[in-house]
Parts: C-alpha cells; sequence; structure tokens
C-alpha cells in the first residue's frame, strides 16, 4: 500500500514524505500547520513588488533570514532534523527534507519550484520568467551566479551545451532522503526504524546489494541472524571484490560451520 503511495503521481512530495514519516516513526500526527503562517509571512513580503526577479530575492531573503532557515552543511543530520514538526520548530532540516519544504513554501508564493542536481548538492530553482530563474542552496539559501553554475556542470564531464539540467526525479528524491534518514537512524542505534527505511528502499530497488547487506546488518543487531544470513550471502554473491564482502564472507563461513556442527 505505502508503495504503491510512493510511486503515485497523484500525491505532492511534501505529501510522500509525510507518508515516509508516519511509516518509520509509526506516527499519524505529522503536521506542517506551522508552514502555514510562514508562507502568509512570505506572500505578505512580496505583495506589491512588481518584478518578479525582485520578489524571489525578497522571498528567499524572507525565508533564510526573517524565518531563520539558514543553516551550515553538516557531516551527519540527526534524526530529529528528519521529522517535519521539530525540524521546522528546531531550524534543523537535512538537506532533502528542507529542500522539499522550501519548494512547498515557494509554490505557495505562486512561483514555479523544482529541484535539480548541481554537483554535488540538490538545489532549489526558481522560474521569475521566462529568461530567468535563480538556483541557489537549500541548506544555507545562496544563490549560483552562471559562471558557479557552469563550474560546477563541468564536473560531470562532456560539452557544457548538451548538459541539461532537468528536474530530480520524485523516486530518486524519495531514495535519497530514506538513505539519509537510515544512517541517521543507525548512528542513533534506532535498529528497528532504520530497518523500515530499508524494507521501502528495497521495494523501490530490489536488486540493490547495498540496501541487502544493510538489512542484513539491521536484522544482524536485532537478533534474526538466520534472516539476515540470506541478504548477506546475496551482498557477497554480487559483490565478491567489496572489502566489506571478502570479511563478511569469513563470518559467513564460520556461521555454516557451527550451524554443520549442531545439526
Amino acid at each position: 500500500m505505502l508503495l504503491s503511495e510512493l510511486t503515485s503521481d497523484e500525491k505532492s512530495l511534501i505529501d510522500l514524505f509525510i507518508l515516509i514519516e508516519e511509516f518509520v516513526f509509526s506516527s499519524s500526527n505529522t503536521s506542517i500547520s506551522k508552514l502555514d503562517h510562514i508562507i502568509e509571512a512570505c506572500q505578505s513580503a512580496i505583495e506589491g513588488i512588481e518584478s518578479p526577479l525582485d520578489q524571489v530575492e525578497i522571498l528567499i531573503n524572507e525565508i533564510f533570514v526573517e524565518h531563520m532557515f539558514i543553516d551550515n552543511v553538516k557531516p551527519v543530520w540527526p534524526v530529529v532534523a528528519f521529522q517535519m514538526k521539530t525540524a521546522i520548530d528546531y531550524r534543523i532540516l537535512a538537506p532533502t527534507l528542507k529542500a522539499v519544504i522550501l519548494r512547498h513554501i515557494i509554490e505557495a508564493c505562486y512561483f514555479e519550484a523544482d529541484l535539480v542536481f548541481v554537483p554535488n548538492n540538490t538545489m532549489i530553482r526558481i522560474t521569475c520568467d521566462d529568461s530567468y530563474a535563480i538556483i541557489f542552496d537549500p541548506v544555507n539559501g545562496e544563490s549560483l551566479d552562471w559562471n558557479q553554475l557552469d563550474d560546477r556542470m563541468d564536473e560531470l564531464g562532456g560539452d557544457p551545451s548538451d548538459i541539461e539540467l532537468a528536474s530530480i526525479d520524485s523516486n530518486v528524491l524519495i531514495v535519497e532522503h530514506l538513505s539519509a534518514l537510515k544512517n541517521a537512524l543507525i548512528k542513533e542505534l534506532s535498529f528497528e526504524k532504520a530497518l523500515k527505511c530499508v524494507d521501502i528502499l528495497i521495494e523501490l530497488r530490489p536488486e540493490d546489494p547495498i540496501e541487502r547487506r544493510d538489512r542484513g546488518f539491521l536484522l544482524h543487531q536485532l537478533d534474526c541472524l538466520k534472516v539476515a544470513y540470506d541478504d548477506y550471502q546475496y551482498f557477497v554473491d554480487k559483490c565478491p571484490k567489496d572489502p566489506a564482502a571478502q570479511l563478511l564472507k569469513l563470518q559467513l563461513d564460520k556461521i555454516t560451520v557451527v550451524n554443520n556442527i549442531l545439526h
């Protein structure tokens, strides 16, 4: 049921992130009502401004300065940064979640916005008019000028004129969000919740050996070694040259020996 909703085009991206949060944290009271006040303030800030470009610049300032959404990049984001209510309350939002929330605010202010990948970040693009757009970092609010954008895109290689800055697919964003949340939960030893993330990821990418390895690890931590064994073995078979696979193979061989003795 959850998978069919996550792959549906009928729900907005922010609604999909709410579904994920409610599933992982077994809650049914995820609320974004506080965003309504922020949206109203943003709408008021740009009211009466004629130039779309001026409106966008004022809107970004309103979000990041007046409502204190400015932040610094962190190597690891805590679990609270992935839960909408606490994340908004404390102004500590994981990058993908923050990008989705900011897009929601911007579109409520009647601008077209989408999320794009600019090495090495997911960024927000606001279309001001037919010929101008602003691309900015959702974490710190800093926008890119054309030279900075060209430099970033050069990292992709090839002819820059052939590179299209396409919108990121919703499934890609969901996977990015779930992967980051999984890692945060593992770091905080919330293995059961992390397992829920992995279960969704495997539904979305059933043949991904890394997710199978992570599910094996989480099942192992939850004392489900017999079930974890198959996931470990899958990872070893698919990634035999991976250093982690070589170490796991030694452990699996020992488990097999022990099982033979017991039987």
